[in-house]
């Protein structure tokens, strides 16, 4: 059977490699855990493994276990019958309930509080489980594949993590490599992206300039797929052009680089009588949030028609528009002097 790469893609040896591994466990029931970096995928290659597995007809629930609080995940995973706590007025089934047959899908399994390791441990050993406040012992079967960015071996060292549970998840350790170690993989997905975010807006497909392309392959991408994909949909929002060119790129590509990047970008789009329209890199670079940035452009504007105006405020209002008593409100709630 062809192996379905549920939309992975990549033909780096890399990556290749993982795929072997994954053709080879995939139709098992073998526990599988995998580890990589944010934003490498690791969920869209536990979801090829489920889709070739012999179980892919049956439902594929994941949890995220670092997203939900402690107190909750017990009941999230297992269910919990009426009564059992403060708002349980109803029986729910748990996730593995729903997985029955399937696959059970436990992300950033390296979150998870050392009390409910234990029954995370119970159900891989007797694939049984209980309801929160319940007695009635269930069956569980269920593949169970993890997925961690930590290190279990070091969290077990510190004490965080059970030793018994890490080597009943490592069955099977898949490893799914960083975007900087995948090679013309970067070119292939930034260009994936880019139909795709161009497609969904109607517009053209954009190309990459040359000088383009060689930058975007060899920059480190920390953020990895996630950060890649982001960045095109950006580039299909704000580059106006036909193509994607150098200037396009955020200050941090430049820089890792070696090189500095153009002060101005001369499309006319981009620029009205001088002004150069902020970004998100913009806000990203000076580690500032929406409102922070927008109070701060703001204070400097007052400040700069304060001198223009000789401290005059009438003036001052003139040259920006506003009402005098607007000026004075905003002067006072920044506390500048005037």
């Amino acid at each position: 059977m062809q192996l379905n790469r549920e939309g992975i893609i990549g033909e780096s040896p890399a990556l290749k490699e993982v795929f072997g591994v994954l053709a080879k466990v995939a139709p098992t029931d073998s526990t599988v855990l995998v580890t990589g970096e944010s934003g490498t995928g690791k969920e869209l290659l536990v979801r090829a493994l489920h889709r070739n597995s012999h179980r892919r007809e049956k439902p594929f629930v994941p949890i995220n276990c670092g997203a939900i609080p402690k107190e909750l995940l017990e009941s999230e995973l297992f269910g919990h019958e009426k009564g059992a706590f403060t708002h349980a007025v109803r029986t729910r089934p748990g996730r593995f309930e729903l997985a029955q047959g399937g696959t059970v899908f436990l992300d950033e399994i390296g979150e998870m509080d050392l009390s409910l390791q234990v029954k995370i441990l119970r159900v891989l050993q007797e694939k049984e489980f209980e309801k929160v406040g319940g007695s009635r012992t269930q069956q569980a079967d269920v593949r169970v594949v993890t997925a961690t960015n930590r290190d279990l071996e070091k969290e077990v060292e510190a004490g965080r993590f059970r030793e018994d549970l890490f080597y009943r998840l490592n069955v099977i350790p898949l490893h799914l490599p960083p975007l900087r170690e995948r090679g013309d993989d970067v070119l292939a997905l930034a260009e994936f992206f880019l139909h795709r975010f161009c497609d969904q807006r109607g517009r053209k497909l954009l190309g990459l300039e040359p000088e383009a392309r060689d930058m975007l392959a060899a920059y480190s991408w920390p953020g990895n797929v996630r950060e890649l994909e982001n960045f095109m949909e950006r580039m299909t929002i704000l580059v106006d052009g036909p193509e994607i060119v150098p200037g396009d790129l955020p200050e941090k590509i430049w820089r890792e680089m070696g090189r500095e990047r153009p002060k101005l970008v001369t499309r006319e789009a981009d620029v009205r009588a001088g002004f150069v329209w902020p970004t998100i890199e913009h806000l990203r670079e000076q580690d500032m949030g929406l409102k922070d940035f927008l109070d701060a452009v703001e204070e400097r504007l007052l400040r700069e028609a304060l001198t223009m105006a000789d401290g005059v405020k009438n003036q001052a209002a003139e040259i920006l528009s506003i009402k005098r008593t607007t000026l004075i409100e905003k002067l006072k709630k920044k506390k500048i002097e005037g």
